[in-house]
């Protein structure tokens, strides 16, 4: 899969809420959205949840589809894909020569890796959190019942290397959501607790699409 590039966003965005003629524009793009085949099978004939993607890819400078491909819910939380997390590194402008770093011996506990980048305007060199075998097993992610740490360790170091990096460096561009993997290491408790953010009652949907007719 190509690596997306994520455009640095210059003007100020618009709020879209801001009146009922901005808000019909933005809703009827997502209603657009929604009766395509291309988008993801989970937006299609969703106009609301379209409309909330749109209304995200605007205020992050990016296009609609980037947002719709690389953002699903899992058990009630929205979670970016780990390639997306690092994307938006990559695309935030602020940093460069963005990469992991694989440390310890592979197969090991030791096996971690960290995300280093360097920043465009004074050069530093920047280096994310460490997250190894040992430190996924402690937290008890590597453990649970259908856990990717045991079958694509490489992978999920780097996705959560690059979210670490991206929640202290660039916090605005997850605007909230969960990277890849996070959502599932939260506890199931925690999890039960928590109601699907896009999963709006149809009486809801059925009037606010009568309203913006």
């Amino acid at each position: 899969m190509e690596e997306m590039v994520l455009q640095e966003q210059k003007h100020e965005v618009a709020n879209p809420f801001a009146d009922t003629v901005s808000f019909r524009k933005l809703f009827d793009i997502g209603k657009m959205f929604a009766s395509s085949a291309l988008v993801p099978q989970t937006y299609q004939n969703r106009p609301m949840d379209c409309t909330i993607a749109v209304d995200m890819a605007n205020r992050m400078g990016v296009s609609p589809m980037m947002v719709m491909q690389n953002l699903y819910v899992v058990k009630g939380k929205p979670q970016w894909s780990g390639q997306a997390c690092m994307s938006m590194i990559r695309g935030s402008g602020e940093f460069k020569n963005v990469r992991p770093v694989y440390t310890g011996t592979k197969g090991e506990d030791s096996w971690g890796c960290y995300i280093q980048a360097e920043y465009r305007d004074t050069g530093e060199i920047v280096k994310g959190t460490e997250v190894t075998i040992g430190m996924a097993k402690a937290e008890d992610w590597y453990n649970k019942n259908g856990s990717k740490w045991k079958t694509i360790p490489e992978q999920m170091l780097a996705y959560r290397a690059a979210a670490f990096f991206a929640r202290v460096y660039i916090p605005n561009a997850l605007m909230g959501v969960y990277v890849e993997g996070e959502a599932e290491d939260i506890s199931k408790e925690e999890r039960d607790r928590t109601d699907n953010p896009f999963d709006i009652p149809t009486d809801v949907m059925e009037e606010a699409e009568e309203v913006f007719k």
